[in-house]
């Protein structure tokens, strides 16, 4: 089994991810599919103290990146919503691959919410007889707030259900509303549609992530895919047996990697330029394997009390080359344009040398939050607070 040092496995994971590589994609529409078409997904979330994440993560490797790009995507069916590990965009043409979930929902060996046949019906012929509608448009009393989905409308309970079992799709997003239609309406004639074996499907899993990763365990590749890893882990071990997979090991740690890796670790990668990351970037999603292959230990605090918050509210990794120098929590306000950067964590006081090269950096990322004045309140050393 041969061996990667923890630099070389870096570089082969940042050029994979090709954070560093922004011509790798190109500019505009196609750059755009390009993109979701190599890492797989982009995930989507609703916190917009900065730019949402999927716009983000997108802005970081393609030129001259715009969010209307990926709106411009799913209204030409280039990209779908579902799920992935979590709501992503999807390349369409991996439609086929989102078919065993949706079936599961559909069957009922899992659930959303608890069905109601008859709710999922109303909703179902009201956007077959008047088109793609959102749950804003079913006028409805909301739940008894007590109740386990925190006062929803039934309406949409009734469309997310419809929506992970298959039957409905995003057509658009309205205010960052989803918009629903039915799915023969939204999806293209093109698409195959044939549901994929458990053989195809962990295929498509293995290699879409280790193209996209450089390096993966079975565990990485199976990452929030309930009762996964068993049938990854056989299938990898068959795929290096035929020779269409081999092993790294990285710190004493066995990887999964595609035969021609070296190709790609042979690609020049910046060691100098510096990036502002989103908390849901394909590079950081997966916190252990930041932690083993990165040393670098992240957590998102949104979701902790202020209190329990040692770097902020919505903290942004901070990348030059190989490591991770940084953190920050910035805010936008987008009445005035101005963007706070509450708390700027340098890693050591090593990394604080590279504060020039950072406020660099600053500038196009307040420019992409349309941005026009940055102030930067507080600077500190994040190994101070350990």
């Amino acid at each position: 089994m041969d061996s990667l040092s923890i630099k070389q496995a870096r570089k082969l994971v940042l050029v994979s991810q090709r954070v560093h590589r922004e011509n790798d994609f190109g500019g505009g529409s196609t750059g755009l599919l390009n993109a979701i078409e190599h890492l797989a997904y982009i995930q989507i979330d609703t916190i917009s103290v900065v730019e949402r994440a999927h716009h983000h993560t997108l802005w970081n490797r393609v030129k001259n990146y715009s969010p209307v790009l990926l709106s411009e995507a799913l209204a030409r069916q280039d990209v779908f919503e579902y799920w992935s590990h979590a709501a992503a965009y999807l390349p369409m043409r991996d439609y086929r691959f989102s078919l065993p979930r949706k079936q599961a929902y559909l069957n009922g060996d899992r659930h959303w919410f608890e069905k109601n046949a008859k709710q999922m019906g109303y909703v179902k012929d009201r956007i077959r007889a008047e088109g793609e509608l959102g749950a804003k448009d079913f006028d409805q009393k909301r739940n008894n707030r007590n109740h386990a989905w925190g006062g929803l409308k039934p309406a949409k309970m009734a469309l997310e259900q419809l929506f992970m079992q298959g039957e409905i799709m995003v057509s658009r997003r309205h205010n960052f509303q989803k918009v629903f239609d039915l799915t023969e309406r939204v999806l293209p004639d093109y698409v195959d549609q044939t549901m994929p074996t458990e053989l195809e499907f962990c295929d498509h899993l293995i290699f879409r992530f280790l193209t996209a990763n450089g390096i993966g365990t079975p565990n990485e590749i199976a990452y929030l895919r309930r009762g996964a890893k068993p049938m990854i882990s056989a299938r990898c071990l068959t795929l290096l047996h035929e020779k269409r997979l081999i092993q790294l090991t990285v710190a004493g740690k066995a990887y999964y990697a595609l035969p021609d890796f070296e190709t790609t670790l042979a690609k020049r990668l910046s060691q100098q330029a510096v990036k502002i990351l989103s908390p849901f970037d394909n590079l950081l999603i997966q916190r252990q394997r930041m932690r083993d292959l990165f040393q670098f230990d992240y957590q998102i605090e949104c979701y902790v009390t202020a209190r329990k918050r040692m770097y902020g509210y919505f903290v942004l990794p901070i990348l030059r080359g190989q490591a991770f120098i940084g953190r920050m929590d910035a805010k936008i306000d987008r009445k005035t344009k101005l963007m706070t950067v509450h708390n700027l964590f340098f890693e050591s006081q090593e990394d604080s040398e590279y504060k020039e090269q950072l406020e660099e950096a600053l500038m196009p990322f307040l420019h992409f939050n349309q941005g026009n004045e940055l102030r930067i309140d507080r600077i500190s050393i994040s190994a101070d607070r350990t």
